[in-house]
């Protein structure tokens, strides 16, 4: 192989860390941040980079979008406009194509404008109970979910992080005018999208039907608990069934208390009226998301004496220790409140719910409580001789869903500036960002936790490689290398670069197999003398197509534990889609952006 001659030493040693980066990434389980940080660092030491070069891809525009955007869609996800949608639009189809069209169509009209983590994360567990409901298995519907994020990302430039990632690379290398626009790569994706969603459908008896995990092991904790109608609320005159509230995800209404009466079995035409209670039973997941939504709220007048507003607190569990003082006495006579400034809210008693109201449960040692606090109960009772096992709950704090339209009109002004070609998608996104912490959609400290950090590092460094690639020389002797496999022919080799691109994201994050290929693809059109404008947008399509394998996309490994798969069930429906994108993407590119 004769263009093996042109590498120079910082070439071999660029390719030698770039494969061993490689090689880690797939045959250990260290961080992915952690083993392209150790490339890019071996790579400064050996002099193949210098210290500005390393560091530039920490100053990206790209990665700093990347960022911004976390925090945009935490405003969205903050307020609960995302909560709203996949609660009220999924309904009760009446068969599995119904049910597959109900959840993949709002999924990937979602994940054009949102990162498709959290629309993953907020699908998961409604789908779990949604599958119930109408006697399908999870499995049958979580691929579907994952994979039609990945088709919605593949419609707009900030539809997933890749994208972006590509357009950063491409304003370094031809000027910041030169953005690729945001609905520019829809020319492709849309048509990806609709075949995706074709094949899912027609093909649906290939999906695996495995036993989910969820079945396999049941959250042993089961609590009671009790809301109400406020008198403002929107629920107020709808029956059960309109107000969203009979078929919940792992939930249900037990009983519904009307001044003096109470109605045991619950009908879902009964009609809601102000000041009613509703009982509440299942498990901790379920309860925290009837706690967070709109319309209901605690039943206990204690809840309303906690200093601060509710949007400012959380829900921890915490077990009651044999030497707590409150043992042996009810929660009112204890003065739980009083004593701990936080509500109970729920008990459990070995795994099981606890009949009554709230306040007339006598305290056992051992009892699980879920109580409403501030952060700092966490802090100030982990070293209690009066509690065991202190927890928050995961996404407790109710969302300020006064602010949802706030949320939803900042990120439509944000797509629309950004498309409209008035501000660049950086520029764009920092004034959503602005607008999210000023109108209080998002806070700082919620807007630095939604931020993936891993990631960002994941992409700096990977960007760095690939100046390394670049700078030494390798990326070019590699694009003759490609030529020369390709006899020279652009189509040829436009293929070889997206197998290289789809290959190396199966088996790394999609971010750094863009930024690593490429290089390659830029200076393979560079020796072609051809537009690169198919080769960018082969990349895009590529390294998001992750289909083959639960590691290759992180939507994949969100699905892959809730749905019971095995690792080859992605690969069984994933190859054939994997192809069919291949093929059309290399029948449409040339069309759309003509070599």
């Amino acid at each position: 192989m004769a263009f093996l001659e042109g590498f120079s030493p910082d070439a071999w040693l660029a390719i030698a860390v770039v494969t061993c980066t490689f090689l880690a990434v797939v045959f250990t389980r260290l961080p992915t941040d952690v083993v392209f940080m150790g490339g890019l660092a071996v790579l400064v030491l050996t002099g193949v980079l210098n210290v500005e070069q390393a560091l530039a891809g920490f100053s990206s525009p790209a990665v700093v979008t990347v960022g911004l955007l976390y925090i945009v869609v935490a405003g969205v996800q903050e307020t609960g406009g995302l909560n709203w949608i996949s609660t009220h639009i999924l309904g009760q189809p009446k068969s599995y194509r119904r049910a597959q069209i109900r959840l993949t169509s709002p999924v990937v009209l979602l994940s054009a404008f949102l990162n498709n983590t959290p629309v993953v994360a907020l699908f998961i567990p409604t789908v779990m109970e949604w599958c119930r409901r109408i006697n399908v298995q999870p499995s049958k519907l979580l691929i579907p979910l994952s994979y039609a994020s990945i088709f919605g990302g593949l419609c707009t430039l900030i539809g997933t992080s890749t994208n972006l990632v590509v357009n950063g690379l491409w304003q370094l290398r031809y000027g910041e005018t030169a953005s690729l626009g945001m609905f520019e790569i829809a020319k492709i994706g849309v048509p990806c999208a609709l075949l995706g969603l074709a094949y899912l459908l027609i093909f649906y008896r290939r999906l695996p039907d495995r036993r989910a995990f969820t079945e396999v092991i049941q959250n042993p904790r089961e609590y009671t608990l009790e809301m109400r109608i406020a008198a403002d609320s929107p629920l107020i005159a709808k029956t059960i069934e309109e107000a969203g509230l009979r078929n919940l995800a792992g939930v249900y209404v037990a009983e519904l208390l009307r001044g003096e009466q109470v109605l045991s079995a619950v009908s879902p035409k009964e009609i809601l009226q102000a000041e009613d209670r509703l009982l509440f039973v299942g498990n901790v997941e379920s309860i925290q998301s009837v706690y967070s939504q709109k319309g209901l709220a605690p039943a206990s007048e204690q809840i309303f004496k906690l200093e601060g507003p509710r949007h400012h607190r959380c829900l921890v569990e915490t077990v009651v220790s044999d030497t707590c003082p409150l043992v042996g006495r009810s929660i009112r006579e204890g003065r739980f409140r009083q004593h701990y400034n936080a509500v109970v809210i729920a008990v459990a008693r070995n795994g099981s719910r606890v009949d009554g109201r709230i306040g007339d449960i006598v305290l056992k040692a051992g009892d699980t409580l879920l109580v409403e606090s501030h952060a700092g109960f966490l802090s100030r009772q982990k070293d209690s001789r009066d509690f065991y096992l202190i927890s928050t709950v995961e996404g407790s704090t109710p969302p300020r869903t006064e602010k949802a339209p706030w949320a939803f009109t900042i990120l439509g002004l944000m797509v629309f500036l950004a498309a409209g070609g008035w501000f660049s998608m950086l520029k764009a996104s920092m004034l959503a960002t602005i607008l999210m912490l000023v109108s209080g959609c998002c806070n700082p400290a919620k807007a630095r936790r939604h931020v993936e950090w891993h990631v960002l590092l994941t992409i700096a460094a990977a960007l760095g490689l690939g100046v390394a690639l670049e700078s030494s020389g390798a990326a070019s002797t590699l694009a003759n290398g490609l030529l020369a496999l390709a006899g020279g022919k652009a189509w040829l080799t436009l293929l070889l670069v997206y197998l290289l691109t789809a290959v190396s994201t199966e088996l790394m994050t999609n971010n750094a197999a863009a930024a690593l290929v490429f290089p390659i693809a830029m200076n393979s059109a560079d020796h072609l003398g051809a537009s690169p404008l198919p080769f960018v947008f082969a990349m895009m399509i590529a390294a998001s197509a992750s289909f083959m394998t639960p590691i290759g996309y992180q939507t994949n490994l969100m699905v892959y534990g809730p749905g019971g798969y095995r690792f080859g069930d992605f690969a069984r429906i994933g190859f054939p889609l994997a192809l069919l994108f291949c093929g059309l993407s290399m029948l449409l590119i040339p069309i759309f952006w003509p070599f």
